[in-house]
């Protein structure tokens, strides 16, 4: 007889099963997508205005992450291709922690360098027609973003980076 002592994790500590959602972080919007619960396939779910103001789309994510009983969240990290953050990434930085502090699951970093522009292209070449991208380009970054982890993820590495807490600043140790 063997026990189940549920799913086995990848190195990262996420589990090798079961739905991750991706989340593209933009100024205006956020775009959403989510895995099925085998982890093979990722889809979108929705586009959501930022709001900085009352975090109503972090609490969308959070809500959406515990319907479908979501084992972690994988956030894109915008960098450039020399692998420099800007003030994009360190906004994504802040939209992952504060998504970390409304869940019980993990929050993961994915590098996403040219997800939206690789997005834009898929729209395109499916037709559709450039005033409608707007409103789904943050959806299928989502989705690309989640399906690149995903595939690291059955693979057996780490679906992202988890996420740091941000250390303290203070003065620095004096060097001898």
């Amino acid at each position: 007889m063997t026990t189940d002592t549920g799913p086995t994790p990848t190195p990262g500590g996420t589990p090798l099963r079961g739905v991750l959602l991706g989340v593209d972080v933009g100024q205006a919007r956020v775009g959403l997508a989510a895995s099925d619960p085998d982890g093979l396939l990722a889809t979108p779910v929705e586009t959501l205005a930022r709001d900085d103001e009352h975090g109503s789309d972090l609490d969308r994510v959070a809500a959406e992450a515990r319907e479908r009983r979501a084992v972690g969240v994988v956030v894109g990290l915008p960098r450039s291709l020399s692998g420099e953050e800007g003030l994009a990434a360190q906004r994504a930085r802040d939209y992952a922690r504060s998504l970390q502090r409304r869940l019980e699951v993990p929050v993961r970093l994915w590098d996403e360098r040219l997800t939206t522009v690789d997005a834009h292209r898929a729209l395109h070449s499916s037709g559709v027609p450039g005033r409608r991208q707007r409103s789904v380009v943050d959806q299928a970054a989502a989705v690309l973003i989640l399906q690149a982890a995903l595939d690291a993820r059955r693979a057996g590495r780490p679906p992202g980076v988890p996420l740091k807490q941000r250390k303290p600043r203070g003065p620095r140790p004096a060097t001898t």
